[in-house]
């Protein structure tokens, strides 16, 4: 009888860089590459406002280091197939509240327990390694949220012993994190010819055609609303799209619009964000929906307790 459990040891790794993120690190050490952090804080000083990560930063590095990399919509069968195949994958999952997303390295699966394995490194002085636990189910639906999207990096000859989606497909994915590296660089020409370059390659790519709305959006396009309805046609668990719907229309004050498009990104995920109570309030108060615009705040303060305008909203909700 094979076993239920399938888990790959991982590297215990504390170094970490914006320009050479946790995931890539350990995935790297576990094919036993050391990739030069020293490279990787040099590059940083381009990103000198960012905190978040610069994935496509790290994998090119990597890549320099002698590992090839894919970026691939995928599948729960197919992540343990991946896994089985002795790859750690690094899959990028919803943020906790106010982050918009992070990336996670997946060390393996129990198929008795119904449960997926995150690599987890603990803030201890021992460095000791812990394993995130999650339902299949729970691990599966937060996944979705984003397109299933999942980075193999592994060395040539690994990669070429499993079967990957055909290479328009992947160099879409690739065209989509280089559009979300030139997008925080402030270099919104070459973002876009990214995006449509990895449109080209797939048109029905939804995280291009959502990542296209969204620099639509912030040029105050409506275009960009045909690109959000598309990538949420095909996946219609698309949190961000929902909610980059609801920020279109609440800025050009259509708050019927803004309300349906906040409710429909709750209904997907009621936790990921803080701040869509925050917005959905708003809209509901321009309708006099006052009731529902209290129990919005009060959502707010519930996922956001620590937020620094904290009184203002309490006082907001003793006035509605």
């Amino acid at each position: 009888m094979e076993p239920s459990t399938h888990e790959l040891l991982l590297p215990l790794i504390q170094e970490e860089n914006i320009c050479l993120p946790l995931p890539i690190n350990v995935v790297s050490k576990y094919w036993n590459i050391d990739l030069p952090i020293i490279e990787a804080q040099e590059i940083s000083k381009q990103y000198p406002e960012n905190a978040g990560s610069i994935m496509v930063e790290g994998i090119e590095l990597a890549e320099r280091n002698g590992l090839v990399c894919k970026i691939l919509h995928s599948t729960l069968p197919e992540l343990k197939k991946i896994i089985d195949a002795g790859i750690p994958p690094i899959v990028i999952l919803p943020g906790i509240p106010e982050i918009t997303q992070h990336a996670s390295v997946i060390s393996g699966y129990d198929e008795e327990e119904n449960t997926i394995f995150h690599y987890i490194q603990k803030g201890t002085l021992e460095g000791e390694q812990q394993e995130g636990v999650i339902p299949q189910q729970i691990f599966d639906q937060e996944w979705s949220e984003d397109g299933r999207l999942l980075i193999v990096l592994a060395p040539q000859d690994i990669m070429n012993s499993i079967k990957i989606q055909n290479d328009s497909e992947v160099d879409s994915n690739r065209q989509c994190f280089l559009a979300e590296k030139y997008t925080i660089l402030k270099n919104f020409s070459t973002s876009l010819e990214s995006l449509k370059k990895g449109l080209d390659l797939n048109p029905n790519n939804p995280t291009a055609l959502h990542l296209l709305a969204g620099l639509l959006n912030s040029q105050n396009s409506d275009e960009c609303i045909k690109y959000y309805e598309k990538s949420i046609e095909l996946n219609n668990r698309y949190y961000l799209s929902f909610n980059g719907l609801g920020n279109f229309y609440l800025k050009s004050n259509q708050f019927e619009k803004a309300e349906n498009y906040y409710k429909q990104a709750i209904k997907v995920n009621s936790k990921r964000s803080a701040k869509i109570f925050k917005n959905l309030a708003y809209v509901l108060e321009k309708q006099s929906k006052n009731k529902e615009a209290k129990e919005s705040l009060q959502n707010y303060l519930k996922l956001s307790p620590k937020a620094q305008d904290r009184g203002i909203i309490e006082q907001a909700i003793r006035e509605l």
